[in-house]
Formats: C-alpha cells, sequence, structure tokens
C-alpha cells in the first residue's frame, strides 16, 4: 500500500477543534486506501511558551535541558491526535522522534539528523494503524532527547518519506503554499504552483518560514516532491526537480530579522581562529562569511542568528573580554534576499537591487551573492519597505516585457 506523509503545522493543531479537523483529513486519507504517517509541530505558541518559562529561570538555560522542554510541545500535539483518530475507529498510535527511529548529532537545540530508523511505524503500518510522530525532535547517537531548530518538523517528515519509500510528502501549513514574498507584508504577492529545489531551499535559508532548508536538502537528496497546501484546502506549492528557468529569473524576495553583524578589521590568523573558536564555545553557527586579505591583514564580517543564541549577552561580554576594539557588533540588523536561478549572470539584478534600496534611502551594511541568491544587510526597521520595493522592482516589473531603453 502507498504511504504518504503529512506534516500539520502548529497552527493547524492550535486547538482542539482544528486538531479535530486535521483528524478528519487523515481519516479521509485513510480511507482512500493510503498508509498514513502524520508529523506534527507543537500547539500553536507552545514552543516560545515553553522557552519563555526557561527565561524566566536563567538568561542561559542549558542547551540540554531546553531540548528536554521543548520536545514536550510536540509529543502533546503527537497524544491529542492519536486520540482524536482512535476515537473515529481510526486505529492510530504516536510515537516520539526517538521512538520512530529520528537518530541525529548531538548538537543540542539545533541538532542534524544523520540517520532514519523507521522500523516501529513499519510495523505499525503494516498492522493497519495510522502513525502519528512527534516533528522537531530525536535522539542522538548519545542517546540524548535533542531538537532540530526552526522549521525542525519538516525535517522530520521529508526523513521519515524517504527513509519509508513514501508516495508523497505533504506540508500542511496556514498559508497555500509557497508565495513570492510574504503575504503580509507584500499584499500583492502570488503563489508560484511550483519551485525547484534550489530555488526553495534558498528561499527558506534566507528567511521564507514555509518550509524547512534542511528539509528541502533530504528532498533533494531522494528526488521526493513536496507538496506544500494550508489545511484548510485550496491550492499548492509543488516543489520538486524541474528543468532550469531562463537565466536571471527572479522567483521570490526573502527577509530574516533579529540578526547581528560581527565584524574585525586588521584580523590576523589568529584573531580570526579565536573568533571562530569562541563561536564554537556558544554553540552558535553564523551565514555569510567572508574574508579579505588584500595586504596581509585580513577583514572578517560574519552574520549570526539570534534565533538560535541563547544567551547573545554573554556571547557580547565574552566577546568583548577576548577582543575588545578588535571585533565589533552591530545589533538591529536584519537581511532581504533576491532568489532566482542564474540571478548572477549579469550585474542587472543586483544593480536594479542597490538603485531600489538607494532610492529609499536605506543604508546597504553588506552584501552577498551567489548562483540562485542576491542577499542584502541593511537595518531591521528598513526590511519591510526593503522587501515591498524588491519585489515591484524584481519580481513584479521582472515578469513583464522590458522596453529596449530598459
Amino acid at each position: 500500500m502507498a504511504i504518504v506523509v503529512q506534516k500539520y503545522g502548529g497552527s493547524s493543531v492550535a486547538d482542539v477543534d482544528k486538531i479535530r479537523r486535521v483528524a478528519d483529513r487523515v481519516a479521509t486519507t485513510k480511507a482512500a486506501g493510503k498508509d498514513v504517517v502524520v508529523v506534527v509541530s507543537a500547539m500553536g505558541d507552545t514552543t516560545d511558551e515553553l522557552l519563555a518559562l526557561a527565561k524566566k529561570l536563567t538568561d542561559s538555560p542549558a542547551r540540554r535541558e531546553l531540548d528536554m522542554l521543548l520536545s514536550a510541545g510536540e509529543r502533546i500535539s503527537m497524544a491529542l491526535l492519536s486520540m482524536a483518530l482512535n476515537a473515529r475507529g481510526v486505529p492510530a498510535v504516536s510515537f516520539t522522534g526517538s521512538q520512530s527511529g529520528i537518530v541525529t548529532n548531538d548538537s543540542h537545540t539545533n541538532a542534524r539528523i544523520v540517520e532514519v530508523r523507521p522500523f516501529r511505524v513499519q510495523d505499525e503500518l503494516e498492522r493497519g494503524k495510522v502513525v502519528i510522530v512527534a516533528g522537531y525532535q530525536g535522539v542522538s547517537y548519545k542517546r540524548e532527547v535533542t531538537t532540530l531548530g526552526r522549521g525542525g518538523s519538516d525535517t522530520t517528515a521529508v526523513a521519515l518519506a524517504a527513509a519509508l519509500d513514501a508516495e508523497a510528502c505533504e506540508i500542511y501549513s496556514d498559508v497555500e503554499g509557497v508565495y513570492t514574498a510574504d503575504p503580509r507584508v507584500v499584499p500583492d504577492a502570488r503563489r508560484l504552483a511550483e519551485l525547484s529545489y534550489e530555488e526553495m531551499q534558498e528561499l527558506a535559508e534566507s528567511g521564507a518560514r514555509v518550509l524547512n532548508a534542511q528539509a528541502v536538502e533530504f528532498a533533494k537528496e531522494r528526488g521526493i516532491a513536496i507538496y506544500a497546501r494550508a489545511t484548510r484546502g485550496g491550492e499548492e506549492t509543488v516543489v520538486r526537480k524541474l528543468p532550469p528557468r531562463a537565466p536571471g529569473r527572479v522567483v521570490g524576495v526573502a527577509s530574516e530579522t533579529r540578526l547581528v553583524s560581527l565584524s574585525a578589521r586588521a584580523a590576523d590568523g589568529s584573531t580570526v581562529g579565536g573568533l571562530l573558536a569562541l563561536l564554537d564555545e556558544h554553540e552558535t553557527g553564523g551565514k555569510q562569511f567572508h574574508l579579505d586579505v588584500p595586504d596581509g591583514a585580513g577583514a572578517l564580517s560574519l552574520v549570526l542568528p539570534l534565533e538560535n543564541l541563547h544567551d547573545f549577552p554573554r556571547l557580547r561580554r565574552d566577546l568583548t573580554a577576548r577582543f575588545a576594539a578588535r571585533a565589533t557588533l552591530r545589533e538591529g540588523v536584519g537581511a532581504v534576499s533576491a532568489i532566482g536561478a542564474g540571478i548572477n549572470a549579469r550585474f542587472e539584478n543586483l544593480r536594479r537591487t542597490l538603485e531600489t534600496l538607494s532610492s529609499m534611502g536605506a543604508t546597504v551594511l553588506g552584501a552577498s551573492t551567489s548562483s540562485f541568491r542576491i542577499s542584502v544587510l541593511l537595518a531591521e526597521n528598513d526590511v519591510p519597505e526593503a522587501v515591498r520595493r524588491l519585489h515591484r522592482a524584481l519580481v513584479t516589473e521582472g515578469e513583464r516585457p522590458r522596453s529596449p531603453a530598459d
């Protein structure tokens, strides 16, 4: 029997009535002759509420204990959904991440899946049951409970779909698929019917929250199509292997806030190594790393997302104590990114990006590019307007025929 993996986000299971509606949808899929595995997130804002409780006790909660605490949210959702299905006469069983065979590395609060051993899941499917799995969590090879970071339930779903050789992986949220920009920021953003793995991964890494970047990476490796849908029904976006688009076509604009930029001038090898070692001590990853060494003395820049940095004040103190004026942190930073295959084949898109930001009076704090992305750092307060203007300049205008004067 074909296996379908469905993932439901926090907004889809936010209260008892919504859990009932999810149970109805799952029951319908089961009645259609499919084996069903369901991955659930924590209800509504449960994860944020649990994190807030921890912060009331200490500014620097131990990461291991955070994983023990935060993993409780998904366990509540899985048990309630299983109860709802059983009450409808649909046999169901719930498993934690560890019970379902999600094996990770030992990086607490931001673990990566290294292996999936879905033996118990397969056994229960053969018995005709719907299997409900707690997303966002697993167990390390040291047998410690771990969590997978933001959007980790997506990763759980796709990893299980790959391990089970599922027919499809369906990701349900409160949004009908993936849009060219966040519809709450850009009212005229449009839904994209389909995206390549590479485009979706760049959008996710640049702040689009519909799908998780590691989940897309898993899907790409195994060739699994992802269907991003709204729980209430409607249209969808399919993420799969697609032929390349015309070079330079911008498919969307994404953004991030709550970033910090770290810079060091006249950085020698020991300074660079020391800074990176300090970041490892604080178990924080960075992005957009740049090191220029024109005359032997380098200039380093790096962007740190605050989302996975649980004690930023301590990092700031340690940085000042060890490096004094050699390193500088800038807070209140955001990033806006334009995504598209071959976006930098010519400089036209980069030029339009910089001209658009200049026209709104935004100060560019840094920029980086790849074959699929243009990312610009700017003040956090400028991000929403920058998204709207870049969407108009690169996406909306980019879809219209241009005159020879352009």
